[in-house]
């Protein structure tokens, strides 16, 4: 195999959006890797419905913001990268995956499932889509989800690998070194009381608040032992805090950055996530690792390999009456238990530096492979020169 440096290293350039608390950690973990010559770039510093902070200090890979031209061709251009990696979704990324065609040796895709709940599907959409994955040279996926996904739009099996969408496990675990007493202080302080589900992530209607609320509301006129706490803020904050906040049990603690996330863990007993469409939803994980059983709705990524039963119940997005079901499991603390048990334990390989493991080989395997031979590979390699100009490809020689 012959790269890009001296070393023998792998040059991977990745295009991500914005520096989320887990992208950064997983682009550090990936920096590390004596395999890879890691670089990155970003659309923006933070969009503006999210709130976590971003400390650039904190990085241990080179990377930038793009410009008013969303589009990293200068990176392309300078490092040349044995694989540039990216997502598919927006319409500068499809222009990106084309300009990555002329200058990497290989282009692979980030895949995660994706819902009609939260995705606008269109025929030129679904046409471009079907166009890229017959011209790129391979993609990572979560799971069988996604894998299914990428087969869907085109792309062979063998250039398809499962890399783990991890967590920082040890971070997420401290959650239960909390102290009995102060747990009950702290619990006693914000008014919670028996069991206490939470809820972690933006407050808007995809994230089906709605049906949590009714669900919630339909337990407590079963059982008075319960609590729900709400952490997190979104578009949709105001209405939910002046439509619900007056429910006896409820409690809105707003945005909670990453680093304290796991005191709030460790006060609770279960957390829900009825999302209607996330790609992936990481608070499951995170809950997981501090030893919480998971209720969550089927359109969280491959949530069916990710929640086993001795961990947590799997209910149809929607089914409000299925969430309650399971709410009323585990209020029970004969039920809660042996899941809280197995919870840790399960997570407790998704950690940061296992991700880096599983990008080293998929990225090594990449650059193993032969080129796609596809045709539409080739008009897709044409459009990246002519949209990149005549002086910028002049002269150069195309990759193996």
């Amino acid at each position: 195999m012959t790269v890009s440096s001296a070393d023998e290293r792998v040059r991977v350039l990745y295009w991500f959006n914005q520096p989320t608390p887990y992208v950064v950690a997983r682009f550090n973990a990936a920096a590390e890797r004596p395999e890879l010559d890691f670089h990155a770039v970003f659309s923006e510093v933070r969009q503006s419905d999210r709130s976590w902070d971003v400390d650039e200090s904190t990085w241990n890979f080179p990377a930038r913001y793009l410009t008013r031209i969303k589009l990293p061709l200068r990176e392309l251009v300078k490092l040349r990268p044995d694989v540039f990696l990216l997502e598919y979704d927006r319409w500068n990324l499809a222009v990106g995956a084309v300009l990555g065609l002329v200058y990497a040796r290989r282009v692979g895709f980030r895949v995660l499932p994706n819902f009609d709940a939260w995705s606008q599907r269109t025929w030129w959409r679904e046409v471009g889509k079907h166009v890229l994955f017959k011209a790129i040279d391979g993609v990572k996926v979560s799971g069988p989800d996604g894998a299914a996904l990428a087969t869907r739009y085109g792309l062979p099996e063998d250039r398809i690998a499962t890399v783990t969408q991890s967590i920082n496990v040890a971070h997420y675990s401290r959650s239960r070194n909390m102290a009995a007493e102060e747990r009950h202080c702290r619990r006693e302080e914000l008014g919670l009381s028996g069991c206490v589900f939470i809820y972690v992530g933006r407050l808007w209607a995809g994230k089906g608040l709605d049906d949590l609320f009714e669900a919630y509301r339909q337990l407590c006129a079963i059982r008075s032992d319960v609590s729900l706490l709400i952490v997190g803020d979104g578009v949709e904050y105001e209405r939910y805090v002046g439509c619900f906040s007056d429910i006896p049990g409820v409690k809105f603690a707003g945005f909670v950055q990453p680093d304290a996330l796991p005191e709030w863990y460790s006060i609770c007993d279960a957390l829900v996530f009825p999302t209607q469409g996330d790609p992936n939803g990481l608070v499951v994980d995170e809950a997981l690792a501090a030893g919480l059983p998971v209720i969550t709705s089927d359109a969280a990524g491959d949530i069916w390999t990710r929640v086993p039963e001795t961990v947590g119940y799997i209910f149809p997005v929607g089914d409000v009456d299925a969430l309650l079901k399971a709410m009323l499991m585990l209020a029970d603390p004969l039920n809660r238990q042996p899941m809280s048990h197995e919870a840790s334990k399960w997570v407790e390989q998704k950690h940061d530096e296992r991700y880096a493991q599983d990008l080293v080989r998929f990225v090594q395997n990449l650059v193993r492979q032969p080129r796609r031979r596809a045709a539409l590979r080739s008009i897709c390699s044409v459009l990246g020169r002519l949209l990149s100009g005549p002086r910028r490809v002049h002269g150069l020689t195309p990759r193996p």
